[in-house]
């Protein structure tokens, strides 16, 4: 299915669906659980992502954990993790203390960031972060940045999908040239690029190649990276007053309207439902044209 075929369907398919989701989200501090109203993203191999999930950098040990469970019970439905990030063993154990089956649960980690790897360490690594998880499978297996032989890498990531251990495989911090590379010499394209993305960084460009190439977007770092002055800005804080909604939420649903599968990170409870309570409305056009002025 086409990117904006879909989205249009999951988002704006009728009267009924758009006033369910703002009976949904009419309290945002309510922890009504919300995962009905997160629409999937079709990959190019046919799995289904949230197109919203739960970023866990720097999210570790005991108050890490409580808040995957907190993510989970308000209604995330996508973890992203990483071996870099060293926090793999509590995502799975927040998983199973969810009372959530795991098929329910769509897991995103990634290859230790920097390793001078090969095949043969690849499938080393991928093994120890299944025991770190504790489960048979990921749905999604990244490479975390072009480090060591990439092809000899994803010769070894093709063999973990067709072996159905990996659901998906892809890339992060890739260049479009490198991708086109991967796309054009192996029979598994990358499933997705999950970069840096944000409205001061709006990778307008790379995304264009990216969807010429069939591979979605994917963005780390919704909010900008250690720089509030993002949830501050004039423009996205004028544009929120005008729905009800706050920065954070227009710079979400602006993705989102880019076709845009987002990963934001937050330990606070209420920021979690905020961020899931972006389904309730949709940005203009000139709302739209006034934030990519932002890059």
């Amino acid at each position: 299915m086409k990117r904006r075929t879909f989205l249009k369907k999951s988002l704006f398919a009728g009267g009924a669906a758009m006033l369910g989701a703002r009976a949904l989200f009419a309290n945002p501090t309510e922890t009504t659980n919300m995962q009905n109203a997160v629409p999937d993203y079709v990959l190019n191999n046919g799995v289904h992502i949230p197109i919203l999930g739960y970023g866990t950098w720097n999210v570790r040990g005991r108050d890490g954990q409580q808040a995957i469970e907190a993510a989970l019970e308000v209604g995330y439905r996508h973890i992203d993790s990483a071996a870099y990030y060293r926090n793999e063993d509590i995502v799975g154990a927040a998983v199973r203390a969810s009372g959530l089956r795991r098929e329910e649960v769509f897991v995103t980690t990634k290859l230790m960031w920097g390793m001078d790897a090969d095949g043969e360490a690849a499938k080393r690594e991928f093994a120890k972060s299944l025991k770190a998880l504790q489960m048979d499978y990921v749905d999604l297996y990244l490479i975390h940045a072009p480090y060591g032989d990439i092809k000899s890498i994803w010769a070894a990531f093709c063999a973990l999908h067709e072996q159905g251990r990996a659901k998906a495989i892809g890339v992060s911090n890739f260049s479009t040239e490198l991708v086109a590379q991967l796309c054009e010499e192996f029979p598994v394209k990358p499933a997705l690029n999950q970069i840096e993305l944000h409205p001061f960084h709006q990778q307008v460009q790379t995304q264009a190649a990216l969807d010429k190439l069939g591979v979605a977007t994917e963005s780390y770092s919704p909010f900008g990276t250690g720089d509030t002055r993002i949830l501050k800005n004039e423009t996205l804080t004028r544009i929120g007053e005008k729905y009800g909604k706050t920065a954070a939420q227009v710079i979400l649903r602006w993705q989102i309207q880019r076709n845009i599968i987002t990963i934001p990170k937050t330990a606070r409870r209420a920021r979690m439902i905020e961020n899931l309570s972006i389904f309730d409305f949709a940005l203009s056009d000139e709302d739209m044209q006034q934030i990519a002025a932002l890059g």
